[in-house]
């Protein structure tokens, strides 16, 4: 009978050890992206009832782009200065004007276009329409990546039935003008745009040659603010007052600068389908929070639309990457590499 040699029998006693904590590592690795997709949608739920949870704060008085440009202005030189401490490069070229695009996509036309149609389409309308992002990066992703299209008749399926959820919550209104109706159709080219820019930035983060996007969102942001401020440069002067100002710093600080954090750390950690499920979870989150806070049952098809949105987008954020996909590679190649590693040097 053959003997193995001491070492090869010390590894197969590791072996299971390394399968073990191979696995782990994989799925803390796969579940920490879906966690921070579950926060930056409830901060930006959050934002989006903070005037109504605090109507006497002044913060609907905030001028929408000067909002805007400080806030963008701020994480522009925060990460910056970030960026400068970890002596990374900043990207040239095309390289540099695809992640100002990605913040002119990402943030100024999608704000602005919201913003005017406003005027003539309710705001209820605004979000079943924007929520359609979803369902078009779920459309839009294989074709917006390197590779050949792949399969996503699942995640599809989701979105579709997130999407219904949607339309029990907040039935789409027919437009009572012309004028509406435009509106109406700029919001749906919006949500094209946001999906296909999602999709374009997944892209532009995973070709980094540094692991990191500070350096895309400082130039993103950047972008953005200059936007923003010209815009609120060409609308006039802006009065504000202590108090107003005191508001907006606390939301700025407590809600949008990590929600922009973590939007920028999520590029390279989803796939442009699930990295649009906030527009589906954020809906959800502030209806949950209606709900705790309003002491009475919603209709029946309210609660239906409750649970056709929570499944859809729940499953859109959960859902396990397909084999092959750029979502599980990196997710492998971050989860096993390190463990690996370690192993070896025992």
């Amino acid at each position: 009978m053959p003997v193995l040699p001491l070492e090869s029998m010390c590894s197969m006693r590791l072996m299971p050890r390394r399968c073990v904590l191979i696995e782990s590592m994989t799925l803390r690795a796969s579940l920490a992206p879906s966690l921070g997709l579950l926060l930056l949608s409830a901060l930006w739920a959050f934002g989006w009832l903070l005037p109504d949870l605090f109507p006497h704060s002044g913060a609907r008085t905030v001028p929408l782009p000067v909002g805007e440009a400080i806030l963008f202005s701020v994480f522009a030189a925060t990460t910056s200065l970030i960026a400068a401490v970890r002596r990374l490069k900043y990207p040239r070229g095309r390289h540099g004007w695809a992640c100002a695009g990605v913040g002119v996509g990402f943030f100024v036309i999608p704000t602005t276009a919201a913003a005017l149609a406003q005027q003539w389409i309710s705001n209820f309308d605004e979000v079943a329409v924007l929520c359609l992002t979803a369902v078009f990066a779920v459309v839009l992703d294989p074709y917006l990546q390197n590779g050949p299209p792949r399969g996503g008749k699942a995640a599809l399926a989701a979105a579709l039935v997130a999407m219904a959820g949607i339309l029990c919550l907040f039935p789409l209104e027919a437009p009572n003008s012309f004028r509406a109706g435009v509106a109406l159709c700029v919001l749906f080219v919006t949500a094209f745009e946001l999906a296909a820019m999602n999709c374009i930035a997944v892209r532009l983060a995973r070709t980094f040659p540094v692991r990191s996007t500070l350096t895309m969102a400082a130039q993103a942001s950047g972008a953005s603010a200059f936007c923003f401020a010209v815009i609120a440069a060409s609308s006039g002067s802006h009065p504000w007052t202590s108090s107003t100002l005191q508001v907006y710093v606390s939301r700025l600080l407590l809600v949008d600068i990590p929600g922009l954090f973590l939007l920028f750390w999520l590029l390279r950690k989803l796939a442009a389908s699930r990295m649009t499920a906030r527009f589906l979870l954020a809906p959800l989150f502030a209806s949950l929070a209606g709900l705790a806070l309003l002491p009475m049952l919603p209709p029946v098809r309210g609660m239906l639309g409750l649970l056709l949105l929570a499944g859809g987008s729940g499953w859109l954020a959960f859902a396990p990457p397909e084999s092959g996909d750029q979502e599980s590679i990196s997710i492998r190649a971050t989860s096993i590499e390190s463990p690996t590693r370690w192993l070896n040097e025992d």
